[in-house]
């Protein structure tokens, strides 16, 4: 008795895998499950211009072919393909419209075969023969059209009911010619007499719907995988779009793109300029201030230099609180990485003179000022961390550099500090201010030996 229930639990499983049409999308972020609903939405779309393009692709093989012979009824042909024509321009308007409920689909894809059936049930009527003689009409093979079609909208469900609805439709047909007037037709199991008669062989009626059966569940059966794999490329992809978020693109890229796992440990030396920014007396301030206006002027702060840095060719490589370090040379190899690095410094400096009277405006008590600080030197960009906390950053004498030296503003009296060796690497790199001010031998905290100081601002 166990093994029955468990036997039953397993069957319903499957069917309400089948029904639903393979994976649920329990756990799929909601932007993630909207992207998937839009690129249904697009298959649609998609679907109803390819049968459209069908159907004037066959009413203009019909308009300029030879006509049949032999035909004395009434021709549907043209009726079918008007009815059709119209049915398809409306499904196409729509899908622009609004979202295609899964009824209207269903009902689609009965119009489809209902055509299709009605089309084949028309020529015993056109060329006046026992209903048997539509059986061995070509046209059958259209279903195949109409079965693939779905296929397009990666949902198998509609594969499954398109092929289920076209053998249902066949069947009828083939019953209708098997109760038909027995006078002039018979059951036969000579092959011959089936191709030069209208006799019905059940044998071929029989491989008609298992071919019929057969692709339709072969399709089914790789779009209930593929299914799987939509969503996980989709929900990979939108992860990837939120990773260039917080990394550098070229971050990003090297991360998703990478032919084997990123470890921790990874990396590799290069020459860059590293720039320090943060600003003066902001914690102390934003103590006294509502936590929303704090957030506000700090989102302004960044959206000032965010852009600046970039403009400069720079990549933000990390926020430290109301700091920002920022690497030039680093992620992406550049020649000119110093020059970079003191033109972004200088006019940083400037952007945020420039925006004083909008932090006000935000509820910022006094004058927002700003440090910034370039030190050059090799780097190591790569990944530190462990197994399952991993992260992107530069390491090296330049980095710390680069923090002493923003420091060392505030007893400077400064707002953009270097070192003579940083400034006269830019300075070979392109960079054309000569005018800074140079203090040698400056005692700097946390380094052992006097820095000779460039002051850009």
């Amino acid at each position: 008795m166990p093994q029955l229930q468990k036997k039953d639990g397993r069957l319903k499983t499957a069917f309400r895998y089948i029904a639903r049409g393979g994976p649920t999308a329990d756990g799929i972020p909601a932007r993630v499950r909207n992207e998937i609903a839009e690129r249904e939405a697009a298959a649609e779309r998609l679907i109803g211009w390819v049968q459209l393009g069908v159907v004037v692709f066959f009413a203009t093989l019909y308009s300029i072919a030879p006509r049949a012979e032999g035909s004395g009824g009434f021709n549907f042909v043209p009726i079918t393909l008007a009815a059709y024509f119209l049915f398809t321009v409306l499904r196409v308007v729509l899908s622009y419209r609004i979202v295609l409920p899964q009824w209207y689909l269903i009902v689609s894809i009965v119009v489809d075969v209902a055509l299709l059936c009605g089309l084949i049930f028309s020529f015993h009527i056109q060329y006046q023969q026992h209903p048997a003689f539509y059986l061995k009409a070509p046209t059958l093979m259209y279903v195949f059209i109409f079965i693939s079609l779905r296929a397009l909208r990666f949902d198998p469900r509609f594969v499954l009911t398109t092929g289920l609805i076209a053998v249902g439709g066949w069947l009828v047909l083939v019953a209708y010619a098997l109760v038909g007037d027995m006078g002039r037709m018979h059951i036969t199991r000579n092959y011959i007499e089936y191709l030069t008669s209208n006799a019905i062989l059940i044998g071929a009626e029989l491989d008609k719907t298992i071919v019929i059966l057969g692709v339709t569940a072969i399709l089914s059966l790789a779009l209930y995988r593929g299914r799987q794999i939509l969503f996980d490329s989709i929900q990979d992809h939108a992860a990837a779009e939120d990773l260039k978020r917080f990394f550098a693109p070229e971050v990003a890229t090297s991360i998703t793109g990478a032919d084997e796992t990123v470890m921790a440990g990874q990396g590799e030396t290069r020459n860059a300029a590293i720039l320090l920014v943060d600003l003066r007396s902001f914690t102390s301030t934003a103590e006294t201030l509502a936590p929303e206006v704090v957030m506000r002027v700090l989102a302004r702060y960044q959206a000032a230099v965010l852009p600046v840095i970039e403009q400069h060719n720079g990549r933000v490589d990390k926020f430290l609180g109301d700091g920002i370090l920022a690497t030039f040379g680093a992620v992406r190899p550049s020649e000119h990485y110093a020059a970079d690095a003191m033109r972004a410094a200088e006019a940083i400096v400037a952007a945020m003179d420039k925006e004083a009277a909008a932090f006000n405006m935000l509820g910022w008590p006094k004058r927002l000022s700003v440090g910034t600080a370039v030190a050059c030197g090799g780097v190591t960009v790569g990944v530190v961390g462990a197994r399952d906390r991993l992260e992107f950053t530069v390491i090296g004498n330049a980095v710390n550099l680069a923090a002493k030296l923003e420091d060392a503003n505030k007893v400077q009296a400064t707002r953009a500090l270097t070192d003579s060796d940083s400034y006269e690497r830019a300075r070979a790199q392109g960079y054309e201010r000569r005018d800074c001010e140079v203090r040698p031998g400056a005692e700097i905290a946390g380094i052992s030996h006097p820095v000779d100081l460039v002051v850009i601002a």
